[in-house]
């Protein structure tokens, strides 16, 4: 059954909510199967979202190592009007789309000036968590009862079909916190694409890519001394233990960053400090880790000028404006479809 709001619309899902749920619980299994069978071993950072996942990664914006948020939260606090104008339309108004909209921190700054400012939008956030979406629709609620949301319960790619339907009038579309920095090059050019071929001219994707510099700073960023970023990557055995009656030991993991200036790659792993077997009984499935073997959980892709203007090319977008931090720690892009 489909979830309701007061005064906003309703979170929405592809399928029935329950179908929808039992989907995502299908894939889980199936996801986790597939990466801890293989060589090396590794898990999606996407299951590190349910309830202690979100509060985890609340906690990491937070800290004064993790620069990304307040980076992009000061970029778009310091050129709010012009973004809000760029995106503006005076005629027909617009659909603000954002993928992986999380806690809408940095969001509610636009929000707020779009309302203020009688823009005629619909924002509709979406996001893989679902608590998410309805904390984040629960203070939107609160703090701006007159903005019209529309939100969703969903993937990033499982989406992109649905978004070619906002063909009415222009849409923008958002996807903040560097998640593009998720997905290595071939893949990242892919979703570009798919975003692109949703686009009419008049359309924008706004987009956050997080910047090459000092790589003692982006591992400072990954590698917290307080380990909240290590309980955060942790958090995917739990889950696993949770939800698929999983027999890890997380004591016996540990967290481990590194990062290649050359690449621009930030890696994230768990290293198993012992040999062990784990049992997965909803798996039906015993998994051997051998001493210091590793599974791969996360990358989070840096990136300069040239190499976000040759994936733009490639996937047939054109940058439009460049928005950077102070110490051009970090950059948001807006790119218009690239015409033939």
């Amino acid at each position: 059954m489909a979830i309701y709001w007061p005064k906003i619309g309703k979170i929405t899902t592809t399928n029935n909510f329950m179908d929808n749920k039992t989907q995502r619980d299908t894939t889980f299994k199936k996801e986790v199967l597939e990466g801890l069978s293989s060589f090396p071993k590794y898990l999606s950072s996407k299951y590190f979202y349910d309830k202690k996942g979100d509060k985890l990664f609340q906690e990491i914006m937070a800290m004064p190592t993790y620069y990304l948020t307040k980076c992009e939260f000061d970029i778009i606090s310091t050129n709010t009007r012009e973004i809000g104008e760029l995106f503006r339309d005076r005629e027909n108004g617009l659909d603000l789309i954002e993928l992986g909209a999380g806690d809408g921190k940095k969001t509610k700054v636009l929000l707020k000036y779009m309302v203020e400012n009688n823009f005629n939008f619909v924002y509709k956030p979406i996001d893989i968590s679902e608590n998410a979406v309805e904390l984040l629709t629960q203070n939107l609620a609160s703090e701006m009862p007159n903005l019209s949301v529309d939100a969703e319960i969903g993937e990033y790619f499982q989406v992109l079909e649905r978004l070619k339907v906002f063909d009415k009038r222009k849409k923008v579309i958002m996807v903040l916190g560097s998640n593009i920095g998720n997905l290595r090059h071939p893949k990242a050019i892919e979703f570009l694409s798919k975003l692109k071929d949703t686009m009419l001219p008049d359309d924008l994707l706004f987009m956050g890519f997080d910047q090459k510099k000092n790589p003692q700073t982006i591992l400072d960023a990954y590698n917290d001394k307080e380990g909240i970023t290590a309980a955060f990557n942790k958090n995917i055995l739990t889950r696993i233990n949770r939800e698929l009656s999983g027999n890890f030991d997380i004591e016996k993991f540990t967290h481990w960053e590194s990062y290649n200036p050359e690449t621009g790659t930030a890696k994230s792993f768990l290293v198993a400090t012992e040999a062990m077997d784990i049992t997965i009984d909803k798996l039906d499935t015993t998994i051997h880790f051998n001493k210091w073997e590793t599974i791969h959980t996360e990358i989070s892709q840096k990136y300069n000028d040239e190499v976000v203007g040759w994936l733009a090319n490639q996937a047939g977008l054109k940058i439009e404006s460049v928005f950077a931090d102070e110490r051009r720690y970090y950059k948001n892009y807006a790119f218009s479809k690239a015409q033939d």
